[in-house]
């Protein structure tokens, strides 16, 4: 019976964590770049339930010998293990401001992605897939969080105005004569990427990704005055938090019973009438 509680308990932590983490992507339908969070949902190591017995032998002397019947296999509960996010390319949106750019996926393998190099909040480098920049107050060209967006050298961007182009080989040309090449880090497993918030990327062992210009079989573009909507499709998301909710309300009603059932235990069990 107790078993049962925890059962039921890790069933229904599971569909909370869920339901936050499709909550957040609902949160973050309209935010630029963002990747939508995949649960993966797995089950505990599963019991093998086994009744000892003893089979009578009928001898002269009597004889008894154990035995053991498998009764079957028990579920010992549900875990959410990990969000994962997916990385397929969001509607592409024109906005018309200068400042802001797009990724565009050509020619791209099934696992791979390229992203935006930018400074880090702890000022390492991240990777962005949301364009939706600005120029700072010393003209440095930055996320609309005020990271540095860096070239392809690793350096920050600074412009003497927001007048300036963006090529689809990522070349940006100042009116003041500026030039520099936007950086673009190529991941052939993002996967392997930690999310950071705010739509950034970092690895996990802290060394930088390649560059994408040089990354040969992979064919990319850049778009200026354009950004890369979320992935979130918000009627599939609507669809499993309702199913999250479902599956929370059928494993509270089962505690419920439980709950009914240890009280009669408890209450009425051996009572002396």
């Amino acid at each position: 019976m107790f078993r049962g509680f925890y059962t039921v308990a890790s069933g229904m932590l599971a569909q909370q964590r869920r339901t936050e983490m499709l909550s957040n992507n609902m949160a973050n339908a309209n935010t630029p770049g963002f990747k939508a969070d995949q649960s993966a949902m797995r089950s505990f190591p599963e019991m093998l339930l086994q009744r000892f017995d003893s089979k009578s032998i009928p001898t002269e002397k009597g004889l008894s010998l154990p035995s053991n019947r498998t009764v079957g296999s028990l579920s010992t509960g549900v875990y959410m293990q990990e969000a994962i996010p997916s990385f397929l390319q969001g509607d592409i949106r024109e906005t018309g401001v200068n400042t802001d750019l797009s990724l565009i996926d050509v020619n791209m393998p099934d696992d791979g992605s390229v992203f935006f190099t930018v400074t880090g909040p702890n000022g390492d480098v991240s990777y962005t897939r949301n364009g939706n920049f600005t120029l700072d107050g010393s003209g440095f060209l930055t996320t609309a969080a005020g990271l540095y967006v860096l070239n392809d050298q690793g350096q920050r961007i600074q412009l003497s105005s927001d007048d300036f182009t963006v090529g689809e080989d990522g070349i940006l040309n100042g009116a003041a004569g500026e030039t520099a090449r936007l950086g673009v880090a190529y991941a052939n497993d993002p996967l392997s990427l930690i999310k950071e918030g705010n739509g950034l990327f970092r690895t996990e062992n802290g060394n930088a990704l390649p560059s994408a210009y040089n990354a040969g079989n992979i064919q990319f573009k850049m778009q200026q005055g354009f950004v890369e909507q979320s992935n979130v499709d918000t009627g599939r998301t609507m669809t499993e938090m309702m199913s999250a909710y479902r599956a929370f309300e059928a494993n509270q009603k089962v505690l419920q019973a439980y709950d009914k059932s240890m009280e009669k235990a408890a209450n009425e069990i051996g009572r002396i009438g």
